[in-house]
Parts: structure tokens; sequence; C-alpha cells
């Protein structure tokens, strides 16, 4: 199921890679949705308000790890592109090391810090304990999420992204299933749905990890490859430290416009739940879109096929202008109807705030469609500090905007959703500008020089 992105049609071979992972990341956030819907017409606004703030921080916390998988992951890819068996299969061995020590470091640092955290987020009486209940199960599962998502994009190094879609799919079943269990049947509360997400995610990556001992042979770690280099751990350090940066950065800021969102009390709380979800739902194609550009844009860098480059970033744009114009329409105009499926009946101002800010946001869906284009492209070519430039300004403005905009008495709430888009335009002109100045040869860039060393 490998695919060499270096041959063939550029758009053919993009979308048939990218299908996979935009559909996997659409089951991954359906289920996501799942919980939403079954907590919030089943379990109540405060319930949804605990679940949502734990969402937020577990994007966070998460991101960390997928950040230096994807990281990783391009690594690998470049290693594919040139054809070099043993530098690839050394960088799966240290890569492992790296990002497992770091996923345990991290689980112990929340268990211990968990009060503390949800202080930082400013989480109200009402929902504290629910949050907690929840953030204490919900944990256990970050070692699944390390070893789903490392295998994943050791695969996708190679040009699979079929397999790790069909074990998320699995996952995305028995979570929803499991969900209806515990919370609906066994009326085991928030720490049900909890449970039946963390028993999805390591039945994924338990799976994922026996199909790739049982039928990736040729990718596997030999024994004279399973050797630790401090050359090749700087090496995939430089490429995964700055992509988790990015990653990190990004949902900090978040993280932390959760907490703004927190102090509005339990109404905006829940809607704001509400709204990320379908928010994240709607654009999620584009972001996967973007990783797998990634991948396209590494391969071919390791084989050194700039042209080819350069006409994959056109048709890259021009697929995700089409997509975000569709999706952008359908959130508008359907906002309140996407709102009232996930709250009990009546909650109407809960509804009426979330729609706000689904249509505030998701008319500008073509902004963050280019901003991941962007993200995955500076990252393939060895230049992961462009990418958090980029972050740094898009997540600083919207965080900045969002705590200044919202002390206005006439805007309150509504400045936190105008910060986004203001956010996401202002990073993509100093996208723009990078690729401008790469471009006339003012900065290394898509000649491919940004990677010599």
């Amino acid at each position: 199921m490998q695919l060499d992105l270096t041959e063939g049609k550029v758009v053919s071979r993009l979308v048939r890679f990218a299908a996979p992972l935009m559909a996997g990341n659409l089951l991954q956030q359906l289920y996501n949705v799942a919980d939403t819907f079954i907590v919030g017409r089943y379990l109540g606004d405060e319930a949804l308000a605990a679940v949502g703030s734990s969402y937020t921080l577990m994007v966070f916390l998460t991101s960390i790890l997928i950040g230096l998988c994807m990281g990783s992951g391009v690594y690998l890819s470049i290693q594919f592109g040139k054809k070099d068996r043993d530098a690839f299969q050394e960088g799966c061995f240290v890569a492992f090391l790296l990002i497992a020590v770091i996923t345990l470091v991290i689980n112990g640092a929340v268990y211990l810090g968990v009060d503390l955290i949800m202080e930082l987020m400013h989480i109200p009486s009402e929902v504290y304990a629910m949050m907690r209940e929840y953030l204490w199960v919900i944990f256990a599962g970050l070692f699944a999420t390390f070893l789903y998502n490392y295998i994943s994009n050791c695969l996708r190094a190679v040009g699979n992204s079929v397999v790790p879609l069909i074990f998320l799919c699995l996952s995305a079943l028995l979570n929803i299933g499991l969900d209806v269990l515990f919370v609906m049947v066994l009326h085991r509360g928030v720490a049900g749905a909890a449970e039946a997400t963390v028993i999805a995610q390591y039945a994924s990556a338990a799976g994922l990890l026996v199909y790739y001992l049982v039928c990736c042979r040729e990718i596997h770690v030999s024994r004279e490859n399973a050797v630790f280099r401090w050359r090749t751990l700087g090496t995939i350090v430089n490429f995964s430290a700055l992509t988790c940066i990015q990653q990190s950065i990004m949902n900090l800021g978040i993280l932390m416009v959760q907490g703004l969102v927190n102090s509005f009390g339990t109404v905006v709380m829940s809607a704001f739940a509400v709204a990320v979800k379908v928010d994240t739902l709607a654009y999620s194609p584009v972001q996967d879109f973007g990783n797998a550009f990634s991948t396209f844009v590494a391969q071919n860098h390791g084989a050194n096929k700039q042209e080819r480059i350069r006409l994959g970033m056109k048709r890259a744009v021009q697929a995700v202008a089409v997509f975000c114009a569709v999706v952008s329409g359908i959130v508008f105009v359907l906002a309140e109807q996407l709102m009232g499926l996930f709250v009990k009946d009546g909650s109407q101002e809960v509804i009426a705030v979330g729609a706000e800010y689904l249509r505030m946001e998701g008319t500008f869906y073509f902004l963050i469609g280019l901003l991941f284009l962007f993200y995955g492209y500076f990252r393939a070519v060895g230049r992961p500090s462009v990418s958090v430039v980029l972050t740094v300004v898009s997540l600083g403005t919207r965080v900045a905007l969002a705590y200044l905009l919202s002390g206005l008495p006439f805007l309150g709430v509504r400045g936190i959703w105008m910060s986004v888009p203001i956010g996401w335009f202002l990073a993509d002109m100093a996208g723009a500008v990078f690729m401008v100045r790469a471009r006339k040869g003012a900065s290394k860039g898509l000649d491919g020089s940004c990677c010599r060393r």
C-alpha cells in the first residue's frame, strides 16, 4: 500500500494520498462529536461544559505528541524519497525512543498537576468536579495516542495512508458504541464517556501495531539499524521539535482562549464546546490535506524535484479554495441547526451564542486552509521555524485580540470570535511574504537550498 509521490500526475497522486487522511480525521472528529452529542443530550449543559473544556486541554497535550510524530514523519519521508533504507530504519528506532520517553513524562506531569491545570483554566465551581473526574480517566489514553500516531506517521512516510484510516474507523465505531453503553445504559456519567474514548484509543493503537509487526516487514527496524546515534537524534529533533512547538503553540493559544471563554459562564462554555467541535469537523479535511501536502513536498524534496513541488503548491491552493467555499456556505446557512443537534431542547441561548461563533469563523475557512498548506510546505523543506513564526502570528494575534476586544462592553464574547479570522489572515500574509521572498532568492525556500547543511 506504499505510494511514491515523486512520480505520476500531481493532482491524482496528491488526492489519492490525502483522501484517507481526510477521511480518517473526519472519523476522529465524528466520534468526538458523538461524545459531545451524547453528553449534551443526556447529561446536560454542565457536563457538556466540563467535557468541552477537557477536550481543549487534551487537544493541547496530544498536539505535542502529534507534532513530534509529524516531524519525525517528515524526516522518514525524505529518507524514503532518497531510497535510503538504513537511514529510514534508524530514524524509526530513534524517533520511537524519543517520543515514548516524552509521552511518559507528560503523562506523569498532568496527573500530578491536574488541580493546578484546572485552576489556571478558571473552571467554574459547578463543573469542577465533573471535569476532574473526566480528566482523571482521559489522561490514561495519552500513550495510546502516541503509539497510534507514531506508527501512522511511519506508514504515511512511505505513502501508506489507508491502513491508519481503517483502524481509526474501527476505533470510531467502537467509541460510539461504548459511549452509548457507558453513558446511556450504564449511566456512568462523564467518566463513562472518557472510558469509552480511552478503550477505543488503545484498541486502534494495538490493532495498528499488530498490522505493522505482521504485514510491514519491509520497513521493520533491522538489528543492525536499531542503534541510537546522536547525529540521527539531532536531525530528527531538528524536524520534530519545531513542528511540536508549532502544534503546541497553536493549541496553547486555543487553551488560553478557553480560559477566557470559561470566565463568561456555563452558557458560553457550553456553546463554545459545541461550536468548536462543529468548526473543527468543518475544516479538518483541509488540515489533513495540508499534512498530505507536507508528505508530497518532503518526498519530492528528497528526490530533488522542485518543479513538481511548485506545481503541487498551485494545485493544492486551488483545491483548498473550492472546498472551503462549499463548507463555509453550509456552515453559515445551517449554524443554528448544527448547534441544535447537540444541546437539550430549550437551550436557545446556547444555540444562539454558538451559531454566532460558527457564522463568524465559518465565513473565513479558506484563510485557515491556506495556512495549513504553508505549515505543511515549510515543515517539509526543512524550515519548520517558519511554521512556528506563522503560528505565533496567528495565535498570538488571536489571544491578544481576544482579551482586548472581549473587554469592550459593546463586544463582549463576540470579541473572542472576531479575533480568530483576524489571526488567520495575518498569518497568511506572513506566509505569502516568506514564499515570495523565497522565490525571489532573498531567502532559502522553493529551490531546495533551505535544507542544505
